[in-house]
């Protein structure tokens, strides 16, 4: 149905309307709950957007879910589902902290901070190999192998971790960084945006937007990429390499899911710890479908999940009625509307379009 609609009813209309259709529910929800939604959403406004601070936080998170929207969306761009952003990126975190623990006593910030960076997208990519490799030579199914990765790469930080605890501590993290591993914080030349963790990270985002489009819209290599996720045996016959083609592809997606562990730790706590992901490979997922794998939609998608974590923060704490996992259930509304039923809407656009002519 969609190919029966203009290009501004799919990349506009369609998700604002499947957006809407996600916050209406939400706000029978809250109502059901005995609390005001116009009086909730107002909350969520003033803490993630108008407030500075508030929006400092949104863009800290949003640094976060754009790698993990373009590790999904590069994949999707190949006709691959990779929903193994969260183990990759899990993993990468693994290999950033070991090049931290490793150098950051002998390295000036100038090359600690590119060290990480590298070992995070290098673990990234590895864990991503071995189901884009198993899907190009074997024929087993990304979404299956990636599945199962994600709960690996859980279960090895778990044992990994307990190694990583300095002498004599409780808690289940690694020691913390060196001052040279931590990224410059954006307050530092901001000062309106208040002590909040936002840093360089949120530039490096924004870079790999611009890289994304450019190599997957203005290149010979993005266009075999698409051609590959439009039709393969067309793309085969065409003299593309598809087994190649998605194992560079996984590669490459997992590479930018690890990236987004450099926001979290090199950016926030500065060591390892546990469940540092926090679901932020899964909201890639949303932020992937909601933005049609286009640089822009994906830069929105992402602010809006960095407001909606921010503010569904603050929301919690002065509504009482209203629990913190009501953000989970936005979220999860919102991939509903923009997966499953992305095209609920679509008949009655081209409905309306044919009745304008």
């Amino acid at each position: 149905m969609n190919k029966d609609l203009p290009r501004w009813a799919t990349a506009f209309v369609l998700p604002l309307l499947n957006l809407l259709s996600a916050l209406l529910v939400t706000a029978l929800v809250i109502h059901l709950l005995g609390e005001s939604p116009t009086e909730s959403l107002a909350i969520l406004i003033n803490s993630a957007v108008v407030n500075p601070e508030g929006l400092s936080y949104t863009l800290f998170y949003a640094s976060t879910f754009i790698f993990t929207g373009l590790a999904v969306s590069i994949a999707m761009e190949a006709g691959l589902f990779n929903i193994g952003a969260e183990g990759q990126m899990y993993f990468a975190g693994l290999g950033l902290t070991l090049a931290m623990l490793t150098f950051d006593s002998s390295l000036p910030a100038i090359l600690l901070i590119p060290v990480g960076i590298a070992g995070a997208a290098l673990f990234g990519a590895l864990w991503a190999f071995v189901p884009g490799y198993l899907q190009a030579k074997r024929g087993s199914h990304v979404v299956v192998t990636t599945i199962m990765f994600n709960y690996i790469a859980a279960a090895l930080m778990n044992t990994v971790i307990v190694k990583l605890v300095p002498p004599g501590e409780q808690n289940p993290a690694s020691r913390a960084f060196s001052a040279a591993a931590e990224l410059p914080r954006l307050s530092q030349w901001f000062p309106a945006l208040g002590e909040t963790p936002l840093n360089i990270s949120f530039f490096l985002a924004i870079l790999a937007l611009v890289v994304y489009g450019v190599v997957v819209s203005r290149s010979s290599w993005g266009y075999k990429l698409r051609a590959t996720g439009l039709n393969k045996h067309a793309a085969h016959y065409a003299g593309i390499r598809i087994s190649k083609m998605i194992i560079i592809v996984m590669l490459i997606s997992g590479a930018l899911a690890g990236l987004g562990s450099v926001n979290s730790i090199m950016g926030s706590t500065h060591y390892l710890s546990l469940n540092f992901v926090g679901g932020a490979g899964f909201i890639g997922i949303a932020i992937a479908l909601m933005g049609r794998q286009h640089p822009v939609g994906i830069f929105l998608s992402a602010v809006l999940f960095g407001a909606l974590t921010q503010g569904g923060f603050d929301l919690s704490l002065e509504k009482q009625n209203i629990p913190p996992e009501m953000v989970i259930l936005v979220q999860g509304l919102i991939i509903l509307f923009c997966g499953a039923m992305e095209n609920l809407y679509a008949p009655a656009i081209a409905k309306m379009l044919k009745l304008k002519k």
